[in-house]
This record gives structure tokens, sequence and C-alpha cells, in this order.
């Protein structure tokens, strides 16, 4: 839903060292209104820009709102819609026009994301681009966690106005984004009895207006992923399938409850409800904010990705190189999506989220830390998620902060394994992607951005790639023992996919090697 507003505006460049250009005033805060009184595919332009339009000459572009809307600070105002020839349409998104799927994580043995088509060209018999599909279902999975965030806090939903300072204070420190990183995140904890008298999430409205942000939200993020073989959007969406999906899994033991799904209407639609939890996942499943912030994370986890590792955009000397010195790409995905959400025009999804500066602190604090997790590049942070993970799951019960110190790891290891998932999924998927990741690291040794050729050891590289992190990493999930069965699966698939490549894998890179051609 797009929306337009004409008259004069401040310009300014706020945010310290870490800069960002802004505008703002009475025609932004118009426009951002505007929105959640919007339609889907249409364009809602404001008295003053239709007056413009009319004084060009171009009355003929506009048509009157049937009925007057109202607007926030405003009261009623006549809006117009924008007309334009359907053969001049434009598209939502300038990635690839390839079909795409995605694997839709639902609580069945089979599977995949594969039951959503994603394309990024065309229409669907809804009207709806595949691009648009693909964002709506992100925005339901994102708005059944605030359903549940809304729920935890009794159903409240304030004006945080009185948060202004704390936001523009919080995430722009001076520093970087990895300076604010930390081994430990403490977790909100939740009595009993405080979840039992919990409303359930079903019976919250997170409010037209909040929804109709988050959606555009979500639009801006797809907007900002590049188009890319493998770091593109549709990357983003399965790895945030691949988190739903685990924390869909977590186990119940006894009494402990974790995630329930009380319908298979609910499963599909990927919703669930928050039950009693005595603590075995470590506080995980008791916070829904917790979980919001990590899928909110894969999802923003790879926004602006050049497409190339960050040592490369170090040997270039990159802008964001010469920032942020280590882990490029994932500083600068938090620095972009953060800056965005802080907007004005968000500021009822920010409401659903949190209510009071420690809330946002820890959303903040979640968000950096999971996307940091997804460098798994960097030998030197490799090693010290390495020694945390000894620490946390060594058998000293009594260290300071021991749940917080699992649960913060777990939530790392979570989020790595959700972004190899095509590694622990069907051969197929498996088979697709690598392919794709193939094309994207060919393709940069063709530009010139790699030194050496990555199909000369493509092949032995990813056996590597297996024995070595992949098969240790769903180890660790099933060592953990927070997701239950689905870390068998995960560790049976990565054994199968291992030992299909060995089989086939070096006739596969002549056949990729063969297509790059073919289509260059």
């Amino acid at each position: 839903m797009f929306r337009t507003s004409s008259g004069q505006v401040t310009a300014g460049v706020l945010r310290g060292e870490r800069s960002r250009f802004q505008l703002f005033g009475d025609t932004m805060n118009t426009a951002a209104r505007m929105e959640q009184s919007g339609e889907r595919s249409r364009i809602q332009l404001s008295q003053a820009t239709a007056d413009m339009l009319t004084e060009a000459g171009l009355a003929s572009w506009t048509t009157p709102r049937s009925s007057r809307i109202f607007v926030k600070g405003k009261g009623e105002m006549q809006t117009y819609w924008l007309r334009y020839s359907k053969d001049h349409k434009a598209r939502v998104s300038p990635i690839s026009s390839d079909m795409l799927t995605v694997a839709e994580a639902a609580e069945t043995e089979e599977e995949s994301v594969d039951d959503i088509e994603v394309g990024f060209d065309g229409e669907t018999d809804q009207g709806m681009t595949k691009l648009e599909r693909l964002v709506e279902w992100n925005v339901e999975v994102l708005a059944s966690l605030l359903q549940q965030i809304i729920a935890s806090r009794g159903g409240v939903v304030n004006d945080i106005a009185p948060l202004f300072n704390a936001e523009e204070r919080i995430g722009s420190g001076g520093g970087t984004v990895l300076d604010e990183f930390t081994p430990i995140i403490p977790l909100k904890r939740f009595e009993a009895e405080d979840l039992r008298a919990r409303r359930r999430p079903s019976s919250i409205e997170i409010g037209d207006e909040a929804k109709s942000q988050l959606r555009s939200y979500l639009s801006q993020i797809a907007g900002m992923y590049r188009d890319n073989h493998f770091h593109n959007f549709r990357h983003a969406s399965h790895v945030m399938a691949s988190v739903k999906k685990l924390l869909t899994r977590i186990v119940k033991i006894g009494e402990a409850n974790g995630l329930a799904v009380s319908s298979d209407s609910q499963r599909q639609a990927g919703k669930v409800d928050l039950d009693d939890l005595a603590g075995h996942s470590y506080g995980i499943t008791s916070d829904p904010l917790t979980q919001f912030a990590v899928v909110f994370s894969a999802i923003i986890h790879d926004v602006d990705h050049p497409g190339v590792p960050n040592a490369q955009l170090v040997k270039e000397k990159t802008r964001n190189a010469l920032i942020y010195k280590k882990s490029v790409a994932e500083q600068n995905s938090v620095e972009l999506a953060w800056v965005m959400l802080m907007a004005d025009e968000y500021s009822a999804l920010r409401a659903c989220i949190y209510q009071t500066e420690a809330d946002l602190q820890r959303f903040r604090q979640l968000v950096v830390n999971t996307v940091m997790a997804t460098d798994i590049v960097d030998k030197e942070l490799q090693a010290l998620r390495k020694k945390r993970w000894e620490v946390a799951f060594s058998s000293d019960e009594d260290q300071e902060g021991h749940d917080d110190r699992k649960a913060t790891i777990v939530i790392e290891h979570l989020i790595q394994a959700s972004d190899v998932s095509h590694t622990m999924q069907h051969w197929h998927i498996y088979k697709e992607w690598n392919e794709r990741f193939f094309m994207e690291c060919y393709g940069a040794y063709k530009a010139g951005r790699a030194d050496s050729d990555p199909s000369v050891n493509w092949y032995k590289s990813e056996i590597g790639f297996f024995d070595f992190y992949v098969i240790p990493l769903a180890k660790k999930l099933a060592s953990c023992g927070v997701f239950g069965v689905s870390s068998d699966e995960y560790l049976n698939y990565a054994t199968t996919n291992r030992e299909e490549w060995v089989r086939d894998g070096e006739a596969l890179v002549q056949e990729y090697l063969s297509r790059f051609t073919s289509k260059n």
C-alpha cells in the first residue's frame, strides 16, 4: 500500500557516527498516517498532491475516494487514488523473476516450505504478486507472535512516545553493532500462574494500523534484498521458516509445556500458542518477545547482502568494511533494518513489540546476538562460540546466569542451523540451494571479486563443510536436549545428503558450470 503527500519538509542528518539522512515534518507525518487507510496495489494521494497534479494539467490521473478518511492528528481528510493503466503497473521489487518455492515449516513429517510458491513476477489468482504472497506469509507468522507478546502483557498496547529518548539512544551508542554483543542475555521469566492466567493469543487483535505497518515494513525489507542467487529474500524466508519450525518443535517434558499448537488449521498457518513452561527450554518458549526477536532476526539477517564474503569486502575496502572491520555484511543488515524500524511510520508496530525500555533493550540485544551468529566464517567468533557452548553445557549447574547462558547460546545455534537448513533437508532442496550458492560464488569470481575459481575445490570443500560444520552443528542441536526429534531429523538428513554429495557431487559441479555458461 503506497501513499504520498506533498509540501515542505525538514531534512537533517541524525545519529552521530553512524549517521542517516531523514526527512520529517507535517508532510511526512501525513503520508505515514495515510497508510492505515490504504488498499493493496493502489496509490493514495493527499489533497495537496492531487492539487499539484491538477495544476500540472494531470487531473485525469486522479479520482477522489468515495468517502473521506480519518487521519490521526488531522481529522477527516479527502484523499484521492492515482489512476494508472494495469499495463504499466510497476513491479514490487527488482528481485529476479524466477519461479521460486519456499518451504513452509508446518508441523508435518515431510516439512518443506515448498507449499508456498514465491516467484517475484506476475500475479496469482488472488491478484497478488508472488512476492506479495511471500511477504504476506511472513506477515502472518510475525503477527501471530505479536499476538503472543501482547497477551503476555495482559493485552496492553500503549503509546510508546515516552520511550522516544530510549529509542534514540539504544543502538546508536557510537560503537559498532558487534560491540553490543554479549555472551549472556537475561531473558524474562514468567511464573507458572502468570502463564496459566495469560490470555489466549487468538483473542488478541494487534490492530489494523500495526498490521499495516508490519506489512509495509516487511515489503520494504524485501525490497532491500539484492538480486543474488543465494543471499536473497527467498533465502531469508527459508531461514525464517526453519526458525519457526524449531521453535514449534521444542519438546515437552513431564509437566513442562512448550509451544502448543491447538488445531490443524493453526498448525498449517504457523500459529502457535504459549502454555505453561517449567523451564526445559531455558526460558526461550516462555517469553514470546524472545521468539519474535529470533524470527525477526531471520528475516532481516541478510538485508543488502552484496553477494560476496566479508573478506572480499575488507579487501576491497568498501565503506562498510572500513566502518565495521569484521562481520561487515551482518552488521550492515542489523543497522539498516533497525534504523528503518525506528522510523515514525512504524510506531504502532513497535508499540506491539515492546512497551518498556527494558523490553526494548532486550529486543535489541537478541537481534544483535542472533544476526551476528550468522557470521560462520570468522574463525575468532567461531572459537569464542565453541568455548561458550562448552561452558554453558558443562556439569556446573551452579554457575551464575546458568539458564540465560544456555538460552543465549542455544538461540545462536538455532539461527546457525536455520541459516544452512537446506543442508539438513531433502536432497532436492539441498541440491537447489547448493547450486544457487555456487552460482553466486562463481559469478563473483567471473566478475573479478574473488581470487580463486570456486569450481576447482567446490566438491571437496562441500564434504569438509558437512564434516566440520553441518554435522557437528546437528549433533549440538541433539545434545542440548531442547528440540526433540527435530534434531535427529536434521542430523539424518545431513548425513544422507553428505553421502549423496560424495556420490554425485563431482558430476553436479560440472552441471552447475554448464548452466552458468549457458546463461551467461
